[in-house]
């Protein structure tokens, strides 16, 4: 159905409902409809909470933001223990490739935000930069490597 992401395994809870499949948010706590955006979504929650160690307290999934007087909605935020954002997480389709498009508009959102840091990904390709300071400058750090919860 979905292909395999270049991220670990992640044991999805899936369900039909009237025809439609959905998958079970962890962080959510409830059943979303699946589309490819949301496979991608679901899998890299599932490898920040396993395999990068993010408490899941600190998630908040598809919450809303303003940026230049338009409502829009943030993928995945990781707060901080102190209560700030520290990671702004941006999902796109597995066939949407990452573009400089992409991470103009995360960092366009980030600016409103202003998390450490600013990841993209497609499922196959993951983008990892650091905020430098104070506005929305951003520094590519990393390719298909990503920061671990310390």
């Amino acid at each position: 159905m979905y292909p395999d992401l270049n991220l670990p395994a992640a044991d999805l809870k899936l369900a039909r409902e009237q025809g439609e499949i959905y998958v079970y948010d962890i962080i959510r706590k409830k059943n979303i409809l699946l589309t490819p955006e949301e496979w991608v979504r679901q899998h890299f929650i599932h490898y920040l909470i396993h395999t990068c160690k993010f408490p899941k307290a600190l998630f908040k999934v598809e919450s809303g933001l303003s940026y230049n007087s338009l409502n829009k909605r943030s993928d995945i935020k990781i707060f901080n223990r102190k209560g700030t954002v520290f990671m702004l997480v941006e999902c796109k389709a597995f066939s949407i490739p990452v573009s400089s498009q992409t991470v103009a508009q995360v960092s366009a959102y980030n600016k409103t935000i202003e998390a450490e840091w600013i990841i993209v990904t497609n499922g196959f390709d993951h983008y990892a930069f650091q905020r430098e300071g104070e506005g929305d400058a951003v520094q590519f750090v990393k390719r298909n490597q990503l920061p671990i919860f310390e």
